[in-house]
């Protein structure tokens, strides 16, 4: 082949264009074509690492042969074995479930920047990488191993050639220079940079991304457990291969005071040279010239380092140590040396020896890169306090460390590299060991899927006029529950509701006691005080018996009893997808079981997984929403329901319509929810009139009550409570719950009076911003409204026709039952009004049932709902 000689900026910017041009093509291949380039170029690098091994010992004056052809062995085949198998091109993950498909990419062009301590093995190591991803790669050489480097590239390169890659896919500089190695970082689209700091810190610096690797500076501790003949000889092993210039390899060792003697008597006995203290200062003046590494010792034998330094030694040295003191930067043997010195160091125990290791990774350098360990497996503790308290990337137990962290020679799921990661400890900007999956961009491919959906209700829903006794039955025949807490209001308690329960649980022999002052807005005060009782009296079935808000306080007395170090402010936290929530919900049932029987029917809380509370101290409501909170069972039985008032009968009534309306509008509606929405609102229509005529009344305190009409109702609100439970609410009820905060206002009314508003809001086919859930495609709550309009018989031409006409049929469903037309009418004082509305605002904004609501509302168009309300006027919200 024809090499065009690089030497010159000139003569790089066309190398650099030749490779470039070869690298669109090869990005072009596919897996099969790139592995078959893959297994010729390592075939051809294995067969070449003796003849290369032996040029760079040459050539550099370092190591030794017999160690760099296992080097250059490693960097051929454990490279192809470790990816031979590895998808680099194209597709390489799919799942289709999730609609993700990742794609492989080539970077482009790779700058590798190759040391004299390994300039064979790492251009090996490089290029193979560098080929596998499809990347064309241009060669920096060390000046004073260029031929080597140079060499061992064009072995590579005349192998993949001949296997199909493109002519000029691998270049090199061949009179390498500071300035052509700065163009080469400037130019490239990746550096991988391999050697001294000032060279890492320049590709860091160049304003190309970078995978430098820092400088090592291993210690390898010693604990009194340690199989101490094992760890010496390992030592040895590691520090004496290619004399030491692998960057993992041990630069000390920290031996406890106990075996101290013992370890060094061992590594006399195996060849090791302890300096005395004139030949250690010699050695340290001659490790380090002006603070930094002398070069000239670089991989050398000990008996070379001790005649530079002055003195002689036995010509079987295998390696020189130094008894170090100190951990100051000023002592030489805390150092890296990348030769056959080691410092050794006594440590008081396994703390110190903490102490002593961190200390010279955080003084001498080395940090993010290896420490090593040696101790009996069985002690763990230690093993786990070693792994917390380094600082490096590569914590090697138990294993030589330069041959143990190149990897897959003594662990062999540690990827194999000749490019070692020091994470941020070190500067670098990885952690690992670099391999193929760092030369690849990952395009995702990331389809559209709807989220999975569910439908949940209570374990047993029980329903028809007089089925609380029956149920209750189960408390003893089936469940086997002795002792029942009874949560309910001082209204229920006071006027004989609560016999309808207790009587049964007496009959049963079940033990029971009752809390009865949970407020109309309960707040978190007397749930807690509920839950101290609980405490005390420790129930396993809990009872919930009133309207909503005795079924809520129940809910969280639940919660707090069962989990009393739970937070209250975590539970309220907002989500956008309750699976993903910050804050998990703790599991609940583990110590009572939960009955809710509600006394009205509205707000269907018995088959629910919501509880509204109020902070007692800023009158906030939170809207607790978690299946946790679902009640194991719900008694609906219409014979509870027959004496309610007028107002709560109005109330409750209105407060199922917009559960049904804002769960069919919410983004999160299916089927399921649908057809008991819009079921459970044609019972409403037909049944509310009739049940609030025979409430009683002031002057009606006694009306012959409507049985079919009360049951009808209370079916009719469970089932919107089923309806919402699962799709959830809409900005409707966000907004309702701070109005009824901030002005007392019921919550069925609130809701009552927000919910013309709020329908028009939604129908808009052109709406500010739409809600963001996978199902929901686009604005098409118009639709949506006009189909349950059609369900009521509610005529018009248009679909923007037919919403009207529901919301005038919602309207005079409203005048029937008694509720007033505006806010204004519940709340005359508009400057009170007005000065807290931008706080209810937020709060609304804020409010857990708004992220499910189809238009997502911006602040402002929810204050200009509110004084739409307010005023009973109507300022269309485009």
């Amino acid at each position: 082949m024809n090499y065009e000689i690089v030497d010159s900026a000139e003569s790089f910017e066309a190398a650099l264009a030749r490779v470039r041009e070869a690298q669109k093509k090869f990005g072009e291949f596919t897996q099969e074509q790139v592995d078959k380039i893959f297994l010729a170029a390592a075939s051809a690098a294995n067969k070449q690492r003796i003849p290369l091994a032996k040029m760079a010992v040459q050539e550099t004056g370092m190591g030794i042969v017999e160690d760099k052809v296992i080097k250059n062995n490693y960097a051929s085949e454990h490279i192809y074995n470790a990816y031979k198998d590895v998808k680099t091109c194209g597709v390489i993950e799919t799942d289709e479930s999730f609609g993700i498909t990742k794609i492989a990419e080539p970077i482009g062009v790779i700058g590798a920047v190759i040391p004299t301590t390994n300039p064979t093995s790492t251009a090996i190591f490089k290029t193979l990488i560098s080929l596998k991803t499809r990347n064309g790669i241009i060669i920096s050489p060390h000046p004073r191993a260029k031929n080597c480097t140079i060499e061992a590239a064009k072995i590579v390169y005349e192998a993949a050639v001949k296997a199909g890659a493109p002519e000029g896919i691998i270049a090199w500089i061949d009179v390498p220079s500071l300035d052509l190695t700065n163009q080469l970082m400037r130019d490239v689209d990746l550096i991988l940079a391999t050697g001294g700091p000032g060279m890492v810190k320049a590709a860091y610096s160049s304003g190309t991304p970078a995978l430098g690797v820092g400088a090592g500076n291993a210690s390898a501790i010693i604990d009194p457990s340690a199989d101490i003949v094992n760890a010496v000889n390992s030592i040895l092993h590691s520090k004496t291969f290619d004399n030491g210039m692998i960057c993992a390899t041990e630069q000390t060792v920290i031996a406890d005071k106990t075996i101290y003697n013992e370890v060094k008597n061992e590594f006399i006995k195996r060849g090791a040279y302890f300096l005395n203290e004139k030949e250690a200062q010699m050695i340290r003046n001659t490790m380090l010239i002006n603070g930094a590494l002398n070069a000239k010792i670089v991989g050398q034998r000990p008996v070379t380092i001790a005649k530079m330094a002055g003195f002689e030694i036995p010509d079987d040295v295998k390696v020189l140590i130094g008894e170090a003191t100190s951990t100051d930067p000023d002592e030489a043997f805390g150092h890296e040396k990348l030769t056959t010195i080691l410092g050794m160091y006594k440590s008081e125990d396994f703390n110190n020896a903490l102490d002593i290791a961190d200390t010279l990774l955080r003084n001498n350098g080395g940090l993010g890169h290896t420490a090593v360990l040696w101790i009996n497996p069985s002690e763990r503790e230690k093993l786990l306090k070693f792994a917390h308290r380094m600082k490096t990337c590569r914590l090697i137990v138990n294993t030589p460390s330069s041959l143990g962290g190149i990897g897959d020679l003594y662990n062999f799921k540690f990827a194999p590299s000749l490019t070692l990661g020091c994470g941020s400890w070190g500067g670098n900007s990885v952690s690992e060991n670099v391999g193929v999956k760092h030369l690849i961009n990952i395009k995702t491919v990331a389809e559209r899927r709807e989220n999975m959906l569910w439908f949940r209700a209570p374990e047993k829903v029980y329903i028809k006029k007089g089925c609380l006794p029956v149920a209750l039955k189960e408390l003893k025949d089936v469940l086997g529950k002795k002792r029942a807490f009874i949560v309910t209001d001082s209204f229920m308690f006071k006027s004989g509701f609560t016999k309808h329960i207790t009587d049964r649980l007496e009959e049963m022999g079940i033990t029971y006691t009752i809390f009865s002052d949970v407020e109309p807005d309960p707040s978190l005060k007397s749930a807690q005080m509920g839950a101290e009782a609980m405490r005390k009296f420790e129930p396993d079935c809990i009872i919930a018996m009133g309207g909503g808000s005795a079924m809520d306080a129940g809910k969280i007395m639940w919660v707090l009893y069962e989990h009393p170090d739970a937070d209250f402010q975590d539970m309220a936290m907002r989500f956008i997808d309750i699976r993903k929530r910050v804050y998990t919900f703790p599991h609940m049932g583990d110590k009572a079981y939960f009955i809710a029987v509600p006394t009205s029917a509205g707000t269907g809380s018995e088959v629910t997984p919501f509880a509204v509370i109020t902070d007692q101290d800023t009158g906030v409501k939170y809207p607790l929403a978690d299946y946790e909170l679902m009640p194991k069972m719900a008694i609906v039985d219409p014979d509870l329901m027959e004496t309610g008032p007028k107002g709560l009968t109005s109330a409750s009534g209105i407060d199922a319509v917009t559960h049904n309306l804002e769960a069919i509008a919410s983004v999160m509606a299916t089927d399921y929810t649908d057809g008991l929405a819009k079921q459970s609102l044609k019972m409403i229509f037909n049944y509310l009139p009739r049940a609030y005529d025979s409430a009683p009344s002031k002057d009606n305190p006694n009306p012959t009550s409507d049985h079919e009409a009360r049951e009808k109702m209370a079916n009719a609100a469970t089932m919107a409570g089923m309806a919402f439970a699962n799709a959830f609410l809409g900005v409707c009820h966000s907004m309702a719950h701070k109005l009824g905060a901030f002005h007392h206002i019921p919550h069925g009314v609130a809701n009552a009076l927000l919910i013309d508003e709020v329908i028009r809001f939604n129908s808009a086919e052109k709406p500010t911003k739409m809600g963001t859930f996978s199902q929901y495609t686009h604005p098409h709550t118009l639709r949506r409204y006009a189909e349950v309009a059609e369900e009521l018989g509610c005529k018009g031409k248009t679909d923007e026709e037919k919403v009207e006409a529901m919301i005038a049929k919602i309207d005079e469903l409203k005048d029937y039952i008694g509720i007033k037309k505006t806010i204004r009418d519940y709340v005359p004082d508009e400057k009170d009004f007005l000065d807290r509305l931008d706080a209810m605002v937020e709060q609304a904004f804020d409010d857990q049932c708004t992220g499910a609501n189809p238009r997502y509302p911006l602040m402002s168009e929810i204050k200009q709902m509110y004084l739409n309300a307010y005023y009973g006027k109507t300022t269309k919200l485009c």
